[in-house]
């Protein structure tokens, strides 16, 4: 049978379509269903194809042959992004047509050019049909945000140009050959390599060249010369066993991040079998810096009081700026702060152990919100709490009134140290916040069984805790206990995503978005919470322990069968918020100042604005996920 004209056509552009990315992956049934609507058009050289004055987007366009300029409207700090030339394969515009919104480009022939076209519908309808190309305009927005970065970078050039990056391979900062002994060294042997060689540790490896231990120069007196160790003995009897260790394609920010959580001033680098490929100090990751993490680590752990630590705390703040310089990502620097606000905090306690006598209670102090998520910002009040349990015969109100006390010690002090009083007294100095973990299971069950607006506020603060000092395993035994509850009360989980619904992304259907009176968005309550109420939600459905908004999208979504891509893409989103957040509180506010979380959506360049709005989609997204999980 003769083919027809049409069915000519369909097969040519089905052919021309198979030659490129995402369409040589795309399932037959979609492609068919592509190559079927794509209706070919001319535009001869010097036209404008799309515009923002032709208002909301009505078709999808694959340049076919010639050449079509993208032009971004407005200005930008990175000349390079401020236009670029698609050729035969590429398309757009795919925020634009998927936000139902106008294009923030404008889109020129350069030469004479055609373009398949489908309609708005006929890409909505694809990208349910096909999961090859749904992925491939979800993750249009992590294109985006690598342009945000090297922009932010460009605005920060002058700031950071002498400061090595936070993003090099440890393996590009190993200078020498390791040096190391067997364990079986005598440790005079090996003091003596460490001065032959004017090095501050000895690594300690087995015949395959794998560390097994360290011995730093700070050991020495505690374990060498005060207790007169006999230094014919072999070093793995005063060596420090299982040593930190990174692969040499990790970053020196992973370093930093491992240093401020463990507290230790050398890392050793292996490479994929597990063999040493050197040393990494903290002089080596922040000898360029204007601020150290050895100088902030360092005024933390020997604080002796209030004053010292409102030091650390502003040096935290500083060295913050220059990791937001460097272009590392929200999830990277939130991660950061709250490990050094963790150590601050850490030492505020113990600091008020020495004046208040707890020996023999069992507890732990609770982070909330934000610091129990490890998604602190630079502007942040404290919700905290006590977990304990009494012991046989004790009164128990008498050991609530000394851990009340305790806890009333060290608010105050996180106060003077930048962290504001919470206004809503979610404190561990409130005795509705200091309880037993048989109390504490007896207040989340109230809230899961009788799950009124108050109850699931309560939910959304004191579900994302960690234990930040004391016992562990009493928090790991509430999170068991709470992710079994909440697992099998379905009515409560329904009855939280409802409420996580109660606030849409502030996406327009005329202007970009809708903002508030004052001509602002709410970057938390309108943007960040939106993604870190679902992942809750996602991570008490299928019990996941952690309690970091993006571990929890990642187990769940593994638990649950869906795409890590999809996860990625989200994540972007989320972080370019907390991203604009941490921006505009270190740069433009106080600590803890009124509208430290608004941003005026006019005062960021096009590129940013354009995230932004991909960002929301994101939001918008998940929240989807949520009402058709729940029939909402």
């Amino acid at each position: 049978m003769t083919a027809t004209a049409a069915e000519m056509l369909v097969g040519a552009s089905s052919d021309f379509l198979k030659r490129f990315s995402p369409f040589n992956r795309m399932e037959a049934d979609a492609l068919a269903f592509l190559a079927g609507r794509a209706v070919l058009a001319f535009h001869p050289k010097g036209s404008a194809i799309l515009t923002p004055e032709m208002g909301q987007a009505r078709s999808f366009y694959i340049v076919q042959r010639g050449k079509v300029q993208a032009r971004q409207v407005g200005a930008t700090a990175v000349t390079e992004y401020a236009s670029m030339t698609l050729g035969p394969g590429e398309c757009f515009p795919i925020g634009a047509i998927s936000a139902a919104r106008p294009s923030t480009n404008s889109y020129l022939a350069v030469e004479d050019s055609f373009c398949f076209q489908i309609g708005a519908d006929d890409f909505l309808q694809l990208m349910q049909m096909s999961p090859v190309f749904h992925l491939f305009c979800t993750q249009y927005i992590a294109s985006l945000l690598n342009q945000s970065r090297q922009q932010l970078q460009t605005t920060f050039t002058q700031r950071a140009a002498e400061q090595q990056t936070m993003t090099t391979p440890l393996g590009q900062l190993v200078k020498q050959a390791p040096i190391h002994v067997a364990p079986e060294t005598p440790t005079r042997g090996a003091l003596e390599k460490m001065a032959e060689h004017r090095i501050g540790c000895i690594v300690v490896a087995d015949r395959d060249s794998r560390p097994v231990g360290i011995l730093t120069q700070s050991d020495l007196l505690p374990r060498v010369v005060l207790p007169g160790f006999e230094l014919s003995r072999p070093i793995s009897e005063v060596m420090t066993a299982n040593p930190h260790q990174l692969p040499t394609s990790a970053s020196a920010y992973d370093a930093a991040l491992e240093m401020a959580t463990h507290g230790v001033r050398h890392l050793l680098v292996i490479d994929n079998d597990g063999k040493l490929k050197g040393v990494v100090s903290e002089r080596d990751l922040f000898s360029l810096q204007r601020i150290s993490l050895r100088q902030i680590r360092a005024g933390i752990d020997s604080a002796q009081d209030v004053e010292a630590l409102q030091r650390a705390s502003r040096d935290i703040r500083a060295l913050a700026l220059n990791l937001i310089a460097q272009g590392v990502g929200a999830e990277q620097l939130t991660q950061f702060i709250s490990a050094l606000n963790d150590a601050l905090t850490r030492r505020i306690i113990a600091l008020a152990l020495e004046r208040h006598d707890l020996y023999g209670i069992d507890h732990a102090w609770f982070a909330f919100g934000s610091e129990g998520r490890h998604e602190q910002t630079l502007s942040t009040d404290q919700d905290n709490g006590i977990i304990w349990q009494c012991p046989e015969l004790q009164d128990v109100e008498r050991i609530r009134q000394r851990l009340i006390a305790f806890a009333r010690d060290v608010n105050e002090s996180l106060a003077a140290c930048g962290f504001p009083l919470c206004k809503g007294n979610i404190m561990a100095s409130n005795p509705a916040l200091c309880l037993t973990l048989d109390e504490w299971k007896e207040r989340f069950s109230h809230w899961i069984r009788e799950p009124d607006p108050q109850a699931l506020l309560n939910a959304s603060i004191f579900f994302d805790f960690r234990v930040l000092h004391g016992n562990e395993r009493l928090g790991d035994q509430l999170r068991n206990w709470l992710n079994r509850n909440a697992r099998n009360t379905p009515a409560f989980l329904r009855m939280m995503a409802s409420n996580a619904l109660q606030v849409s992304p502030p996406l327009g259907r005329i202007r970009d978005f809708v903002l508030e009176d004052d001509g602002t968005i709410d970057l938390k309550t309108c943007g960040a919470r939106l993604f870190v109420d679902a992942a809750r939600i996602l991570a008490l459905r299928t019990g996941v322990d952690s309690s970091s908004t993006a571990q929890r999208l990642r187990q769940a979504a593994t638990r649950l069968g869906g795409q890590q891509e999809e996860v990625a893409a989200i994540l972007d989103g989320f972080h370019f918020i907390q991203l604009l957040r941490l921006r505009s509180q270190h740069l433009e506010t106080e600590h803890g100042a009124p509208g430290d979380n608004k941003i005026n959506p006019d005062s960021l360049n096009e590129l940013d604005r354009r995230i932004l709005k991909e960002a929301f989609r994101q939001a918008r997204k998940i929240q989807l996920r949520l009402k058709l999980d729940y029939q909402l």
